[in-house]
């Protein structure tokens, strides 16, 4: 699988990764055991990057990594971490002493001693511009309690403000045909400082799949279910906060659009699922060093990781595909993230 290079921190990672938010909860149940075996169908298929935070399952998803990369001894995989969520959301808690806690937890949970990449997770928003963070987190890389550090956002503004600071290696940001925006500042911005860019949510969390219709229901203690408004986070985490039933019409758009034999530059072989597609596009786009869709399943990692291969879309799909975006979120995305 093709690799780049991962911002600051100098690490190759491969083009898509793996988000592992389903392995830890939110998404309904998955067993260890299914998780392990993500876990391996995704390192089999090439994949070299696995994101996770400690707020998944409270820490589940961080152990079940640790327990599958100390099972392979590491095999290049590149881990990143999120810290922040499990207190409460006021810029006050951000400080070198809750810092040190946290990353020692998640050195814990990963059976590492220094973490590879550590990245805000999506902070109150005055902590992006906190000088105090900053050098806080600079003091963990000087402990060697970790490697390199990030922030994940949910707002291009907030992109911008991290991509100023010197120190940050990369930028986690949802991005995906029906989110658009990045394309505007963001991409180009952090191209320019060196920082890379981890996409997250790129498959808008599955309407792009092509699979969900209006009828769809999720179980209770999926997110798609519970945060459909915004109830327990951002909405923008849920559906990239597109509207759900215009966001199935938009996809079946997309779907038939990708389906046409002039969608790629070249004969992309055997056929093109709809979630593959929307996923070249995304690597495609300038500044886009990784992605990490999440996968339930073993087939689904590997059809995940198979989207690599592919050639790219064609401009003539790419226009498209911005007009279907103009068509349907514009109006109510492009202003809000």
């Amino acid at each position: 699988m093709e690799q780049r290079v991962l911002g600051k921190t100098g690490r190759p990672v491969s083009v898509i990764g793996l988000g592992t938010w389903q392995l830890g909860a939110d998404w309904g149940a998955v067993t260890e055991a299914d998780a392990l075996a993500v876990l391996r169908a995704a390192v089999d298929s090439g994949v070299t990057f696995f994101d996770t935070a400690d707020v998944y399952g409270d820490g589940r998803s961080e152990r079940i990594i640790g327990r599958f990369i100390g099972d392979i001894e590491g095999r290049g995989v590149t881990v990143a971490t999120k810290m922040g969520r499990r207190v409460a959301q006021v810029p006050e808690n951000y400080v070198l002493e809750n810092f040190r806690a946290w990353t020692d937890r998640s050195r814990v949970n990963l059976g590492v001693d220094r973490l590879d990449l550590v990245q805000l997770h999506c902070p109150p928003p005055p902590v992006y511009s906190t000088d105090a963070v900053y050098d806080a987190l600079d003091t963990l890389v000087a402990e060697e309690r970790i490697a390199a550090y990030g922030v994940s956002v949910e707002t291009a503004a907030e992109a911008r403000t991290a991509i100023a600071r010197p120190g940050v290696a990369t930028v986690q940001i949802i991005f995906n045909a029906f989110r658009r925006k990045p394309l505007d500042e963001v991409l180009p911005a952090a191209a320019a400082a060196g920082v890379g860019i981890i996409v997250r949510v790129p498959l808008a969390s599955g309407l792009l799949s092509g699979r969900y219709t209006a009828d769809t229901v999720f179980a209770a203690d999926d997110h798609r279910t519970y945060n459909r408004h915004g109830e327990a986070f951002d909405v923008g985490e849920t559906f990239s906060g597109v509207d759900y039933a215009t966001g199935v019409r938009a996809a079946a758009e997309f779907a038939a659009l990708v389906a046409e034999p002039a969608a790629f530059t070249a004969d992309p072989g055997p056929a093109v699922t709809t979630a593959q597609a929307a996923l070249r596009w995304v690597t495609q786009q300038p500044g886009v060093t990784t992605v990490i869709p999440g996968a339930r399943n073993p087939e689904q990692a590997r059809q995940n990781a198979a989207a690599a291969l592919l050639p790219p879309l064609s401009d003539t799909a790419l226009r498209q595909i911005e007009d279907l975006y103009d068509k349907y979120f514009r109006a109510d995305v492009h202003t809000r993230w």
